[in-house]
């Protein structure tokens, strides 16, 4: 066996193509040279689909041989179909259009699949990073254009942001398969019109949404009754708590202006007393029989806490109205200001005791999402951004060639 049929081996080259010849160089006092693989096919072979009018030069960059780096070279046919066109033959070691071998895309993948930077995925493949950005992005496309979106029931929608600050991407998840289906740049209302676009596209009728949970923005509010009539609308309970914490914070900030003692307790009133140390809570205690306000808005902090633990609809409503009266008597003005948004979205507050929705799911896809930022040290590309997210939340499925280690 000689090389060019190991070679043909390591390819796995079919008839009608051979290897023709191998060239390697390396320079004097350098250790990488390069090896020049030619292809050709045999003469005379027809291929299917027409007759060959003519070839074309074509080169793609392969996985480096030991430390030197390996191209491939081949004259690609293109033949002339019945209607008379001409269409160039695919050769089967690479995609149309790529400057790359499969099995060089294949390993660029696995390594981004390891959680490595693409840039630095670049630098050990020795191409530009943009290069193997391409390579990426046709990959989650194609794997994308073929998910499979169409029985979706729960949608969960959030924002996170490709930048700190700005730069902001609307993310839809399927709340049962814990899966992103859609990303769109922006988070206005216009961003729900493209989320229920692309589930049409892929089969999932609007009224298929039979529930969806998001933060109390208004633009989302308005997006989903737009778009999704039939679909009740449940407010994240974490971003609920989130608000009256705040409430809780401002009385607080208040109370400081005239007590300075309570700089530095913010955490110590917003904390569950599980996740308190004994002397904070003995500090926590010692101040509040000292501040009455202060007591009596964390007395309410803690009463709104029990919300939760409801099951049935009713009992749930009943003790929500009655938490309201007791603020309003209370003349607290944080926790007052914190009732009018209250009641503002009271159906979707009250809807937790029905469907228990949380974006609990989404927290911990952004979580992924802002830790791939924080490596990538956040991205100028949208595009670039909105795949990452799909590649690392979306489960995608990918064809292309294994590569095993």
């Amino acid at each position: 066996m000689n090389s060019n049929q190991i070679f043909e081996m390591a390819l796995c080259l079919e008839k009608p193509w051979q290897i023709k010849e191998i060239v390697m160089t390396k320079p004097d006092g350098v250790n990488q040279g390069q090896i020049d693989i030619h292809i050709d096919f045999e003469r005379g072979h027809k291929f299917h689909g027409g007759k060959t009018h003519d070839t074309v030069e074509r080169t793609w960059q392969h996985l480096n041989f030991f430390q030197h780096k390996c191209f491939l070279h081949a004259r690609v046919p293109r033949i002339q179909t019945a209607d008379g066109k001409t269409e160039t033959v695919k050769v089967p070691w690479a995609r149309p259009g790529s400057g790359f071998t499969l099995m060089f895309e294949a390993y660029s993948m696995l390594l981004i699949e390891s959680e490595m930077p693409v840039t630095k995925a670049a630098d050990i493949m020795d191409v530009y990073p943009q290069r193997i950005w391409n390579v990426f992005s046709y990959w989650i496309n194609k794997a994308h254009k073929s998910a499979d979106h169409s029985g979706i029931e729960i949608l969960g929608i959030d924002e996170t942001s490709s930048k700190k600050g700005h730069s902001y991407v609307t993310v839809a998840v399927d709340m049962d398969e814990r899966k992103v289906v859609y990303a769109v740049p922006g988070k206005g209302a216009d961003t729900i019109d493209k989320v229920a676009k692309h589930l049409e596209n892929k089969g999932c009728k609007r009224e298929q949404i039979r529930q969806t949970c998001i933060d109390m923005s208004p633009a989302f509010v308005s997006g989903i009754l737009h778009n999704f009539k039939d679909a009740s609308i449940t407010f994240d309970k974490f971003h609920i708590v989130k608000f009256i914490n705040e409430a809780m914070d401002k009385v607080r900030k208040l109370e400081r202006k005239e007590f300075a003692m309570l700089k530095g307790y913010k955490y110590t009133f917003l904390k569950n007393n599980r996740n308190l140390s004994e002397s904070a809570k003995e500090d926590k205690y010692n101040i509040l029989m000292l501040m009455p306000n202060l007591a009596n808005a964390y007395r309410l902090k803690e009463l709104f806490n029990e919300f939760w633990t409801f099951k049935d609809k009713e009992q749930a409503t009943a003790y929500l109205a009655y938490w309201c009266d007791l603020v309003k008597e209370s003349g607290i003005f944080p926790f007052i200001d914190a009732v009018k948004t209250i009641q503002a979205h009271w159906f979707g507050i009250i809807t937790y005791t029905e469907t228990n929705l949380t974006n609990g799911i989404l927290e911990g896809i952004n979580s992924k999402i802002q830790l791939a930022k924080k490596r990538a040290r956040g991205y100028r590309n949208i595009s670039n951004f909105i795949n990452m997210i799909y590649f690392i939340s979306g489960k995608l499925k990918f064809d292309y060639p294994l590569y095993s280690t």
